[in-house]
């Protein structure tokens, strides 16, 4: 039996008793049968979670772009590997083959190392989601460079922040990017950063949205000539198992970005691994992630997990609403998609929109659908099971973090039966505990608990950059012996996780803990209500009470509030309990949130406890402006 590729749940409990069992073994076999290694492990798996230290496959040599393109270029070579659907629906997509990948990707190592770029420098990469974004990870991967991708949307100040802690020498960037009707200045961002950015001495230019931008002298180059002269042929350089892969920056819920530090081949094994599983891919698919590669999202699971399995993975460069509500569906019928991966938060929105940008286009190719950043709600999972997949495409509800590499609970499609708001069971080789407040594994099923993982698995970060204490500090400190995801769950009768939330957005009322998200699906179920979201603040008699920010569809602007919030209290108790339900309602525009689409509750928290004068970093906000309307809407 093979274990890369499970088929129904009898093999998948089969496959989890053996990766629980004997992990070292579980995992030896897949990586020794479904990768390319220049040199064989000595030691599979050595760790200890006090320090923390974690080392997978010590000793191996591989590169992992050769697991990525070389070696499927005899079996796959003329075969898409990247397919582009630019931003403009009346542009030409691009569909790039495993050869021509091959030779671009060494192109750019080529550029790189004509800059100076070598084994173990970090290189920023500020780029939209063109072809060069998933290349130029590729090509630093090549030559061993460590490439710390910020997403384009960012701040000069958050870019400015993110290159100096990894001590950048080199960015790229475009001229420009296209987002639905806008074109961005990228470059201009990029100068206003770099002027705090003493290690940064070379910057590439794409040209993407062709204008005039300003041009550094001895600093700034356009990258298209350079490409045009370099050769085709780069040897990859032979990479150490444990030598970092990339750098991705995470928010912390204090103090600056964490830099997690990701590693060559467990992040390779393991990414490939769950990428084949979980989203089932067979040899001719179409799949396509929705996410930015400039979050985890984007590089395990556009980029490195689906190349791995010799995959077709496509690259949205624009958003779901541009030209209109339809634009996900017009590119699922156009490119006969697969797999499609996306977020609640997009759910939602098309969901809001209603179904006639569903209806003209032809959905029949979808085989699985998926989510991923958030839990995922009750009312969107059933619109999105019944109007996208027509009820016979599973939805896969992921859950992981930038700090697991890789998908952790999940359904497998056609193997576990689907719950709503449930991510299910564990992954082969995860294995998931829940704590209480005394710190003692809490047992049995129909428990609720703080959710850690008590084994390694091979795609964990292995620190954080320059900051060996705080990863220490931050993940370790609060269990002994256990990884801390930070999230609280649940475990039902027969054993599937649901993901309450962070452990942040439990508000302790009256002695209960309420996690937020129960009480935000119950909210949602409201068929006036767009989105909710949920904090508390200080009461004098219960400890903190419940302030929800509630978001109106266009069907409850002219609706009596008074008795809209009544109706929102009946829906809470009948649901989750009298005690969930909310002391302060406001009605409002929009909610702030981050560019990945999380909502910034710690904002809300200060606003709901009138406590307004440091509400933080704002400048990583999707819609900053939306801050100041709650304020004035509340005060």
């Amino acid at each position: 039996m093979s274990n890369y590729h499970i088929k129904n749940l009898e093999e998948y409990f089969q496959v989890y008793r053996k990766s629980v069992r004997n992990p070292e073994n579980f995992w030896e076999e897949i990586a020794e049968e479904h990768f390319l290694w220049r040199k064989r492990w000595d030691n599979v798996l050595s760790w200890n979670f006090s320090k923390p230290e974690v080392k997978w496959f010590e000793g191996a040599k591989l590169n992992i772009t050769e697991n990525c393109i070389d070696r499927h270029l005899t079996t796959r070579g003329d075969k898409t590997a990247i397919l582009f659907e630019p931003n403009n629906p009346d542009e030409e997509a691009q569909a790039i083959s495993y050869k021509e990948l091959h030779k671009r990707v060494n192109k750019f190592a080529n550029v790189l190392k004509s800059k100076g770029i070598k084994k173990g420098d970090r290189v920023c990469i500020y780029l939209p989601m063109i072809p060069e974004l998933a290349i130029s990870l590729l090509a630093c991967a090549r030559i061993g460079a460590i490439h710390s991708v910020v997403f384009a949307g960012f701040s000069s100040t958050a870019l400015a922040t993110r290159i100096n802690d990894s001590e950048c020498k080199m960015v790229i960037t475009s001229d420009g990017s296209f987002r639905g009707s806008k074109t961005i200045d990228l470059k201009s961002i990029v100068d206003e950063a770099l002027v705090d950015c003493p290690t940064i001495s070379d910057v590439l230019v794409v040209k993407r949205i062709n204008s005039e931008v300003l041009m550094k002298e001895g600093r700034d180059v356009w990258i298209e000539p350079l490409l045009a002269a370099a050769s085709d042929e780069c040897n990859a350089e032979v990479m150490d198992a444990e030598d970092p892969l990339f750098i991705l920056y995470t928010s912390g819920s204090t103090g600056k970005p964490k830099g997690m530090l990701h590693t060559t081949a467990g992040y390779m094994v393991y990414t490939a691994y769950t990428f084949k599983n979980v989203f089932q891919y067979k040899e001719n698919d179409v799949y396509w992630c929705t996410a930015d590669i400039g979050w985890i999202t984007g590089h395990s699971y556009i980029v490195y997990g689906p190349l791995a399995n010799g995959a077709t993975t496509v690259m949205f460069e624009g958003v779901p609403s541009y030209p209109d509500y339809g634009r996900f569906w017009q590119i699922v019928e156009k490119h006969k998609i697969n797999q499609f991966y996306t977020a609640p938060t997009a759910i939602r929105a098309l969901a809001k929109e209603g179904l006639a940008h569903v209806e003209p286009h032809n959905l029949s190719s979808l085989k699985i659908l998926g989510t991923v950043g958030e839990p995922i709600n009750e009312e969107a999972w059933h619109w999105y099971d019944d109007n996208i997949g027509k009820r016979k495409s599973p939805i896969v509800d992921t859950w992981w973090q930038t700090e697991t590499g890789g998908i952790m609970i999940t359904p497998i499609p056609f193997s576990t039966p689907t719950k709503p708001t449930y991510a299910t069971l564990p992954f082969p080789g995860i294995q998931p505990v829940l704590m209480d407040t005394e710190g003692e594994v809490v047992k049995g099923n129909q428990v609720e608990g703080k959710l850690c993982i008590q084994f390694p698995w091979p795609s964990m970060a292995r620190t954080i950059w320059g900051n060996h204490e705080r990863y220490k500090d931050t993940y370790f400190s609060a269990f002994e012996n256990k990884y801390f995801t930070g999230d609280g769950a649940l475990r039902d009768e027969v054993g599937y996780y649901r993901i309450t939330g962070r452990v942040d957005d439990v508000i302790i009322v009256s002695g209960h803990n309420l996690g937020t998200a129960p009480i935000e699906d119950a909210i949602n179920e409201h068929p006036a209500v767009a989105e909710s979201a949920i904090v508390g603040f200080p009461h004098d008699i219960k400890g903190n009470a419940l302030y929800g920010y509630v978001i109106l569809k266009d069907t409850g602007e002219s609706r009596n509030h008074d008795n809209l919030r009544k109706e929102i209290n009946q829906i809470i108790t009948e649901q989750v309990g009298p005690i969930a339900k909310l002391d302060k309602i406001q009605f409002t525009q929009g909610l702030p949130k981050t560019r990945s689409g999380k909502i910034m509750r710690r904002i809300l928290r200060k606003i709901a406890s009138k406590d307004i004068s440091n509400l933080g970093d704002t400048s990583t906000l999707l819609n900053p402006e939306v801050v100041q309307g709650i304020i004035d809407e509340a005060m």
